[in-house]
């Protein structure tokens, strides 16, 4: 771990820091610290930065709530730029969006990483506004019993290939039970953001092991 005074600050006492959602690894904002807001932002657990406009620190969430509580600070390899892994109480750009990065400039030929956000999200704008002929917006159409009928079904089949040892098929069958499980937590208005903290809390591997020696 580097000392603060390792870090190259600007003519002007700045340097650059890449704010990024830890979960989803989404740039959620580039904005400018100090020596100053960066003890701050170390201090507290919370990002906080120098605007350049107002000539002011301030401290991200502090009048709108939408705090950024900070998992990680890494300099870049000539320690002139820093990026900030955050998880996020709210929305990270003042116009309420996600992120202030929004607007393509291009797109290349090469398809997009699959991301689960982006998947939940077209599964919410089904529910919202239902497509004729989407199977998606069919399953909202019908509701929850049908929609856990198909992950009973799902899961049976990926118990089947599972037991015949078809692997190409079980990644199939396993592909269609997270599919219908999605739809279901948007059914059930559970996110993915609540899975994480479910998941985080329960150290599985160690509790098990931990059983294991009890016995």
């Amino acid at each position: 771990m580097i000392d603060i005074n390792e870090l190259k600050f600007d003519a002007q006492g700045l340097i650059p820091a890449i704010v990024v959602d830890t979960e989803s690894k989404k740039v959620l904002t580039l904005a400018y610290m100090n020596r100053e807001s960066l003890g701050i932002s170390m201090e507290k657990g919370l990002t906080c930065f120098y605007s350049r406009s107002r000539q002011t620190l301030w401290l991200k969430g502090e009048t709108s709530g939408n705090y950024q509580h900070i998992v990680s600070i890494t300099a870049d390899c000539d320690r002139d730029a820093l990026v900030v892994e955050v998880r996020k109480d709210g929305p990270a750009c003042h116009l309420g969006t996600d992120s202030c990065f929004n607007d393509l400039v291009y797109e290349g030929e090469e398809s997009p990483a699959f991301r689960y956000e982006d998947l939940m999200e077209m599964l919410k704008g089904r529910k919202a506004s239902p497509v004729e002929g989407s199977y998606t917006s069919y399953l909202f159409g019908k509701g929850l019993d049908k929609i856990l009928k198909k992950v009973g079904e799902e899961t049976t089949e990926v118990i089947i290939s599972a037991k015949d040892q078809d692997r190409a098929n079980t990644i199939y069958e396993i592909g269609d039970l997270m599919y219908h499980v999605m739809v279901l937590m948007i059914e059930a208005g559970i996110s993915l953001d609540d899975i994480r903290k479910e998941m985080a809390g329960r150290h599985v591997i160690d509790r098990k092991v931990k059983q294991e020696k009890m016995r």
